[in-house]
């Protein structure tokens, strides 16, 4: 019998945003009970419309949900930076810049979008190659934080 391979524990997060939460699967359930209870006062209830419309929209926003956990996830561990759908390692970080004023124009922003998600703040990040880049999170400074963090330990 043999044993199925030992998988190593992930790495703790320094920094984490979801991209977001679950919360809006619950609309479409919710819209569909306030349809039948408006419906039931008016006259009989066509309770399988309204379950049929309350799964459709739960599965639709479930699709919407999972997409923005994908593409504006962000987390951030001793080795690797996740933005999106980007990994940078850690190793390549060579400097975090101190203030959101020193975006550079034209950086090439992490994640593969071609600008900073909108409601996100970018973080300006030299790495060893010279070339600066774009990190972004919805707390900016938390992220220029943990990574000032990171990257002043590995010096």
């Amino acid at each position: 019998m043999t044993q199925p391979p030992m998988t190593q524990p992930a790495e703790p997060a320094l920094f984490e945003e979801p991209g977001s939460s679950w919360w809006p699967v619950s609309w479409g359930p919710a819209f569909a009970v306030a349809g039948a209870t408006v419906e039931a006062l008016s006259g009989p209830v066509h309770w399988v419309a309204w379950l049929v419309v309350g799964a459709g929209l739960a599965v639709a926003a479930a699709g919407w949900v999972r997409g923005r956990r994908r593409l504006l996830g962000v987390r951030l561990t001793r080795t690797a930076l996740v933005q999106g759908s980007e990994t940078l390692a850690v190793a390549r970080i060579a400097e975090v810049a101190e203030d959101a004023e020193d975006e550079p124009t034209g950086a090439r922003v992490l994640g593969g979008g071609w600008t900073v998600p909108r409601r996100f703040t970018g973080v300006p990040v030299r790495l060893d190659d010279d070339h600066t880049v774009l990190a972004w999170a919805r707390d900016g400074d938390g992220l220029r934080a943990a990574l000032h963090g990171v990257v002043a330990s590995d010096l």
